[in-house]
């Protein structure tokens, strides 16, 4: 693979990194209904080591209010239920003697603006790395054009870092859109 190709390959790569997190992002912003996934990152003590709750415990969703978490040892719920507390998602657990509950509340129509606005600032912080990626390969691109790469190569090369961070902006877009979409709905 030529040096050029290189260049072009790893702001890809950035861009896609980007992406990936965007969508890990997003995922945590609530949207309203009960998901597993807005409880990732939440780490429980667990005989004094932090682990992700997913390691000491089932997360599920029996409907769109409620997200159930089943701990494997029924000593786990006190340590469980600090953790989620702890965690500032606004949760406030409950437990039956087998498992935490938790009720989502809805959404009132402020709060749905909040949360979009904090989609839109994690899209941002994606564009950024994007073109910073970009940024990164330009220069890399000038840099061999300097060494001695023909100055069209170097502004196809050039191009094509555009194009792909033309691309992975639409998809920024696109992600944000559903995103907001997704939290407007009542």
């Amino acid at each position: 693979m030529s040096d050029v190709q290189s260049e072009i390959k790893q702001a890809e790569d950035l861009m896609r990194k980007a992406i990936d997190h965007l969508e890990q992002e997003l995922t945590k912003v609530r949207a309203g209904r009960a998901n597993p996934n807005m409880l990732e990152g939440i780490r429980v003590d667990y005989y004094g080591s932090e682990v992700p709750l997913t390691q000491v415990s089932n997360v599920n969703t029996p409907d769109a209010r409620t997200i159930t978490i089943q701990p494997w040892e029924k000593k786990m719920i006190e340590p469980i239920e600090k953790a989620i507390i702890a965690s500032n998602l606004g949760f406030n657990p409950s437990n039956n003697g087998e498992q935490v509950i938790i009720n989502v509340p809805m959404l009132t129509e402020e709060r749905r603006k909040d949360l979009v606005k904090a989609a839109h600032k994690e899209g941002e912080n994606a564009r950024i790395s994007i073109r910073g990626a970009r940024h990164k390969a330009l220069d890399g691109i000038k840099k061999l054009v300097k060494d001695g790469l023909s100055e069209d190569l170097g502004k196809d090369a050039e191009a094509e870092v555009e194009k792909r961070t033309g691309i992975y902006n639409k998809k920024v877009d696109v992600l944000l859109e559903a995103k907001e979409v997704d939290i407007m709905k009542v």
